[in-house]
């Protein structure tokens, strides 16, 4: 019997979660379901799945922070973002890290089985409502490295967790390291990126799609 392809989900709304494994578990296996990027890469070690899909807007580390992370990890699972971002942009920053396809939330759910398996088969697919009747190639041929000030992943860690409000005691358990390293970590990244307080610390993270509006 042929084995069917494994699975994680990753997004940070249940209801959503619940209705992408009710779509896909007919047809494939479902290995687990993360509600944050952490979350994600936990999952994605203990279980090895073949597709991880990801939302890019999460908690605690969001789904491109967290792909590049597993990609350093598991080079060999294949990353799907499925997100509300229409930024074409964003789209090619995550096809230029290496992902295999991008989608949007409001994609048909057909697109979804259809992105899995040109995923499957080491192909890259990008939804017709990004790419707006361009070949893809021409897209591709555009996309871009991601540019993110240089940060590095751990920079990017702190940052996201003091713009989502953490306190720098609670960032310091969650990336298990002191508050002192986390208070490094802040004023560095603020004069990398000549910045002056935390309004703009959290600015800067909203501009660069570290965090995701409030609201």
């Amino acid at each position: 019997m042929k084995r069917r392809p494994r699975i994680l989900l990753a997004d940070d709304h249940c209801l959503l979660l619940e209705a992408f494994v009710s779509l896909l578990q007919p047809h494939y296996n479902i290995v687990g379901t993360a509600e944050n990027g952490r979350r994600a890469i936990e999952l994605a070690l203990e279980t090895s799945p073949d597709i991880i899909i990801l939302d890019i807007s999460m908690p605690e580390l969001n789904g491109m922070d967290a792909y590049a992370q597993l990609r350093l990890r598991q080079p060999d699972a294949r990353v799907i973002f499925l997100t509300v971002n229409e930024d074409p942009d964003i789209a090619a920053e995550a096809i230029a890290l290496g992902a295999s396809a991008f989608l949007l939330k409001s994609s048909a759910s057909a697109e979804l089985s259809l992105a899995i398996e040109s995923a499957l088969a080491g192909q890259t697919y990008i939804t017709p409502l990004i790419l707006k009747g361009k070949p893809l190639s021409v897209f591709l041929d555009n996309s871009h490295k991601p540019s993110s000030g240089n940060l590095t992943l751990r920079q990017r860690e702190v940052l996201q967790l003091l713009a989502e409000g953490k306190a720098m005691k609670e960032a310091a358990r969650i990336l298990d390291i002191t508050p002192r390293t986390i208070a490094f970590h802040k004023y560095t990244i603020m004069g990398q990126l000549g910045l002056n307080n935390t309004a703009e610390l959290v600015q800067y993270a909203l501009e660069n799609h570290l965090v995701a509006p409030r609201g």
